[in-house]
């Protein structure tokens, strides 16, 4: 329907923009008697010109859907759900609370926040400074079971004050354990992902992927290097052996710029592309292809522009820190950042506007080493956040510290964190859990309270944080949306940010929001949050609001080079790295037995899908319909190696668990590698009796058993298993 046939038909259309991942896909509304009667991706928006994904597109199911939650619920005595008044949900949430802080203190309350929360503004902000004005450092994220390896990296090895090479200037990008094209999380492909990597590979940029299964974006690559899976710290290593050893680095930048260069050309000495091969069977030419690919001087003897990136395939698989560190290392020693002279879009909008930016390297802090400790395992705090698979111990750990109560917002972590039956078993130990969500997801339905949120559409919002939305978003943009509809008639549902401001005024306690002592009294709007938000900014709440969806004319910053005082360096080689890849270099038998002996036959990858975003809309009809299970993915020739079909019941057996799925043929799978989709099921229990919805992959990993050092990552990729025939 074009702009005036909606209009004859009374229906208005509106500008606004999903917020369910990274993609932020400018999105336009049809609107009928103030109900969302359909959805497109907006065609004038300046970055994702018109596309939006699937899951973009169920607006309509999500809002009007009939399994959305329109009322607080009290869990029973029996363990049923029962309607309450939001008042007085409220009242009793901050009478429990307000007990648990007089008995055991600030430290016994915890906040968990997912995806959703992410996105949007004053949620974003608010679930953290509440537990602040509490006193509490209990602050967990997905963030910590996802890729938290990128913040072991940017601490370890320090980071570049201007940035990274953009891909709309790269001669070559290399992705590792990404699939932008499904996920819309690689730099540079957030934004219509298919239709910019189209227009970059015309105009002559090369690409690199490395991923054990041909993904979608593997399909668009020069090279695509399908190693076994957990191996991406020799492949990384191998890549800078080749790099070192050809002089293809930028020697000048890393003279300037990086300390422990030979101790890293030592570390990865041994890893020779026959060396790589070996351990991964990548063969020994195509290293060294993809080696010279991204590296390799251009014809006329100047350095090519792009980066490496890697993402969820690397950072949930064993030694994801190292790999990670690696891949970066290569970005350190060829130079791959935003140089003097360069532009670079100003687009982090709450940060207040600046002409230029200097060269020069934020040095490594090593920040978990110093301040709060965790009673459980002694691990320190992660770009401020606890690590998540500690989450459960510290409920069911007694003794000073123990937490109590816990508050979950957009998230799902009953289905998320690793090793769901313990999981489930502390957040039945808890005195009070309180979970914000649309949905009566698994984490709900062990909840003592639901209070679910009104949802994209029915409130306003902004850009989300000050460094992390910019980052996405990659130009000035005007990111803001009113709320374009009411709830649903007879509905009563919460803000997200307003509970918590809600519950401070119920105990009498001040709350800080970014910074700033909010009234008490009267409950601030969402806009008032987002002005607080913006007041510092490069621009305020009525420019935001008055050029919505538009670039803003912010000129790009200019890089000038380093200041003759600077003199940070990237760390490239701490003995902590040293002594990890050595460690690496030794293994072997990487798949395994289980305890009685028994081998293990195939890796298990985690896999991204178009139809859901971790958790999120499995519920909704039109995705249940197109996939009703998370399947396990295998090569064709394995299957009929194993002695299975198409379609037949399987059990995933690991050393930790075992779980039961449909099996599917899938030709694009690496020999030897399965694959399945993280977060589905429901509990335990049903899962074992056999329930429709999936199977959830976390039951096959530990919570104590396998862990990366520093951020206690769990194994959710590259998992050793080994499939059986289920009745």
């Amino acid at each position: 329907m074009d702009r005036s046939a909606a209009a004859t038909a009374g229906v208005r259309r509106e500008k606004s923009y999903c917020r369910i991942c990274s993609g932020l896909c400018g999105v336009e509304v049809d609107i009928a008697d103030d109900r969302i009667v359909g959805i497109r991706g907006d065609k004038d928006h300046p970055l994702t010109r018109g596309f939006a994904c699937s899951k973009g597109l169920l607006a309509v199911e999500a809002h009007y859907g009939e399994d959305r939650l329109l009322h607080p619920l009290k869990r029973t005595a029996d363990g049923s759900f029962a309607p309450i008044a939001l008042d007085t949900a409220l009242d009793e949430i901050a009478a429990k609370l307000g007990a648990i802080l007089e008995q055991d203190g600030p430290g016994a309350v915890a906040g968990y926040r997912g995806t959703i929360n992410v996105y949007s503004a004053s949620a974003a902000h608010m679930l953290r400074d509440w537990l602040k004005s509490l006193g509490s450092n209990a602050y967990y994220t997905t963030m910590t079971i996802d890729q938290s390896a990128k913040f072991v990296t940017a601490q370890r090895l320090g980071m570049w004050l201007a940035g990274k090479q953009p891909l709309r200037t790269a001669d070559v990008m290399l992705y590792a354990g990404n699939n932008p094209l499904v996920s819309l999380a690689g730099p540079g492909l957030m934004h219509n992902p298919v239709k910019t990597l189209k227009e970059a590979r015309a105009r002559g940029m090369a690409l690199v992927v490395i991923d054990p299964r041909l993904t979608e974006t593997a399909r668009f690559a020069d090279i695509h290097l399908q190693p076994l899976p957990g191996q991406d710290a020799v492949i990384a290593a191998g890549l800078l052996h080749v790099v070192l050893a050809e002089g293809w680095h930028d020697a000048r930048f890393c003279e300037r710029f990086v300390k422990g260069l030979s101790e890293l050309a030592e570390a990865v000495r041994d890893f020779t592309p026959e060396f790589v091969e070996q351990r991964t069977t990548v063969p020994a030419s195509q290293l060294r292809a993809a080696a010279a690919l991204f590296a390799q001087p251009k014809a006329d003897g100047s350095a090519k522009r792009g980066i490496a990136n890697c993402a969820t395939g690397v950072t949930m698989s064993p030694h994801g820190n190292i790999a990670d560190h690696l891949y970066e290392c290569l970005n350190v020693v060829c130079g791959r950042f935003n140089r003097a002279g360069d532009s670079v879009p100003f687009s982090a909008l709450m940060q207040p506007a600046a002409a230029t930016v200097a060269e020069g390297v934020f040095p490594p802090s090593r920040g978990w080493e110093q301040g709060w400790k965790s009673r459980i395992s002694g691990n320190g705090l992660l770009a401020g956040e606890r690590l998540t698979v500690e989450l459960a111990d510290e409920i069911l750990t007694p003794g000073e510290g123990r937490i109590r109560a816990l508050f979950v917002d957009g998230a799902n972590p009953v289905s998320t964190i690793p090793d769901q039956a313990r999981v489930e078993r502390a957040f039945g130990e808890l005195d009070l859990l309180v979970t914000i969500d649309p949905y009566l997801t698994t984490t709900a339905r062990l909840s003592h309270y639901v209070l679910p949120p009104k949802l994209f559409f029915e409130h306003a919002d902004m850009l989300s944080d000050r460094t992390f939305s910019g980052g996405l978003l990659g130009a000035p943009l005007a990111q803001y949306t009113p709320a374009l509809v009411p709830p649903p008639e007879g509905s009563e549902l919460v803000e997200d940010a307003l509970v918590f401001w809600e519950l401070s005024r119920r105990m009498g306690l001040p709350l800080t929001f970014d910074g700033v002592a909010l009234d008490m009294t009267i409950a601030p709007s969402l806009d008032a949050l987002h002005a607080i938000l913006l007041r510092n900014g490069a621009v305020d709440l009525p420019t935001l609001q008055a050029q919505r969806g538009q670039l803003l004319p912010i000129p790009d910053m200019v890089v000038t080079a380093a200041p003759a005082e600077a003199t940070a360096r990237f760390a490239v080689m701490p003995p902590d790295v040293g002594a990890a890849l050595g460690a690496i270099a030794g293994e072997t038998d990487l798949l395994g037995c289980d305890a009685a002996g028994t081998p293990f036959t195939h890796f298990l990858v985690s896999r991204r899908v178009r139809e859901v975003s971790n958790t999120m809309y499995r519920q909704l009809p039109a995705v249940a319909r197109r996939m009703p299970v998370n399947p396990v993915w295998m090569h064709p020739e394995d299957l009929a190696a194993q002695g299975l079909r198409d379609g037949q019941r399987v059990r995933v057996i690991s050393r930790h668990g075992r779980i039961t799925s449909l099996i599917e043929a899938d030709p694009t799978m690496k020999p030897g590698v399965i694959a399945m989709t993280h977060g589905w099921g429901g509990l335990v229990a049903e899962q074992d009796a056999g329930a429709p919805g999936g199977a959830g992959i976390g039951r096959l990993v530990s919570s104590t058993e396998d862990l990366e050092p520093i951020n206690a990552m769990p194994r959710q990729s590259a998992i050793a298993t080994r499939l059986e025939a289920a009745g």
